[in-house]
């Protein structure tokens, strides 16, 4: 049986639903393998311009499976590191989409559950949400999900939540930009859904090519060579198909050929 639900929409929404909800969508290895190859698979669909992570139930992710944690408690060093590869490729592989990543996040989120949610692109949250890094209070630590969570929230923060195992709610995960937007419970699946239209109604491959051109110029020195590089890239684009249909759209007061 599968962990997840998987869905494309005519319009190249491609979700992909922990399915889990009697366990609160706590992963273990079989869903961490299952999960990497969904991505991987959705990536490599041309048909499919958005990827949205969400979750059955009352809660998006519990972090790990206590079964698969007592196993894990039997592993010797070499299969724990092996194991932890495993989650760290999981990780690596939302962190890396070529396209905009999107998580629903409703109810709670711990642990590898706040990893899986800083590597979205984009985050929207439910209003009764509530987030916590709890591998300290089990002698553990966040260690394969820092890199995201650090950069979604920052050092200072990574610092405290890291440490103390605090929860924190929506509002306080939104002011840590780990959330992005925060809706209420009773409106929360038409939101989000509605806020899908944001990045469907855009040219497809320029908001592809629009999350390339972040983590080109992120943290980069503005030197002659960033300044060239960005140069050609408009150049590729105003000349591309879908950059004169785009302009021509505007000028003629029509809509472009992929919003028709």
């Amino acid at each position: 049986m599968s962990y997840l639900i998987k869905h494309v929409s005519d319009n190249g929404i491609g979700t992909i639903t922990l399915n889990r909800p009697d366990r609160h969508n706590a992963f273990d290895d079989t869903m961490i393998e299952e999960l990497t190859e969904c991505l991987n698979l959705f990536n490599q669909n041309s048909s499919i311009r958005v990827i949205v992570l969400n979750a059955t139930g009352e809660n998006f992710c519990a972090g790990a499976d206590l079964n698969w944690m007592k196993r894990m408690s039997t592993y010797d060093w070499d299969e724990n590191y092996q194991d932890s590869l495993k989650l760290a490729a999981l990780m690596q592989t939302l962190f890396d989409c070529n396209k905009p990543t999107v998580a629903f996040v409703q109810g709670a989120s711990y642990g590898g559950g706040v990893g899986l949610v800083a590597c979205c692109d984009i985050v929207l949250a439910s209003e009764k949400s509530t987030f916590c890094l709890s591998e300290v209070k089990l002698g553990l630590l966040p260690a394969v999900i820092s890199p995201y969570v650090v950069k979604a929230i920052g050092a200072r923060n990574a610092k405290r939540y890291f440490a103390t195992a605090e929860s924190f709610n929506a509002v306080e995960a939104r002011e840590m930009n780990l959330v992005h937007k925060i809706y209420s419970a009773e409106e929360f699946d038409v939101k989000t859904k509605n806020y899908l239209n944001k990045l469907t109604d855009n040219g497809p491959d320029a908001v592809q090519l629009s999350k390339q051109l972040v983590n080109l110029v992120s943290e980069k020195i503005i030197d002659e060579t960033l300044i060239k590089k960005t140069a050609m890239l408009i150049s590729d684009v105003r000349s591309s198909k879908e950059g004169k249909e785009g302009v021509s759209a505007f000028l003629e007061k029509r809509k472009p050929d992929w919003n028709i």
